[in-house]
């Protein structure tokens, strides 16, 4: 994401926090697709749950799996590689709170959802 997020702790949890509002709104539009496409629960839940997580959490866990895989032997090599990333001592936790917010935006968009629709779903 390229927004200034602040650093540490906070950061992570603003990150988190759009992450959440990010799953929100890929479910409200994929909810609407799919009740007109008349898709199953599955296809609504599952999808929503994979773009948000993609769209949210996409670059810090590439620049995290980036980090693990590819060896930086140089000092050099390694710091221009850290310049890239906004907070490299918080990309771990920032990661997971990235994917934790996203799946937790989309759950509670279908909560919220599917309570509106379930009494036209008993005719």
């Amino acid at each position: 994401m390229n927004l200034p997020l602040h650093f540490g702790l906070l950061g992570t949890l603003e990150a988190g926090a759009i992450a959440l509002l990010v799953g929100l709104l890929v479910y409200f539009l994929w909810h609407l697709l799919a009740r007109r496409l008349r898709w199953s629960m599955g296809h609504t839940l599952a999808w929503p749950c994979v773009i948000a997580v993609a769209a949210s959490a996409g670059i810090d866990m590439w620049k995290l799996f980036y980090m693990g895989i590819v060896r930086m032997e140089s000092p050099f090599l390694a710091r221009m590689f850290l310049s890239t990333i906004h907070d490299p001592n918080e990309l771990g936790s920032r990661v997971v709170l990235e994917i934790f917010g996203a799946l937790a935006g989309v759950a509670l968009a279908w909560v919220t959802f599917s309570s509106r629709s379930a009494p036209e779903n008993s005719r």
